[in-house]
């Protein structure tokens, strides 16, 4: 749900989770709930169907995915910096 700062400034928050039916070791990958994404983006709407961002995200693999991160030297908790446009026509 967007939360309205002003009229054109938006602050949205993300949540993502995702789910795999199969352990998949190629893709570093297990069975149940593979990862969660949570962040926050602020954007400024110049016109509805245009608008930049900034957010950062945090992201966390579980289970076997998170194992199959360790091993392979990874972290299996990730915070990055996004910026973009959303746009429509």
């Amino acid at each position: 749900m967007d939360q309205r700062i002003t009229q054109k400034l938006i602050l949205q928050p993300r949540v993502e989770v995702s789910l795999a039916a199969q352990d998949n070791p190629a893709r570093k990958q297990g069975a149940g709930i593979d990862k969660i994404e949570a962040g926050l983006r602020l954007r400024y709407e110049i016109v509805p169907e245009f608008a930049p961002y900034i957010g950062i995200e945090q992201g966390w693999k579980l289970g076997d995915s998170a194992r199959f991160a360790r091993l392979a030297g990874e972290d299996p908790s990730v915070t990055s910096v996004v910026i973009g446009v959303r746009f429509w026509f």
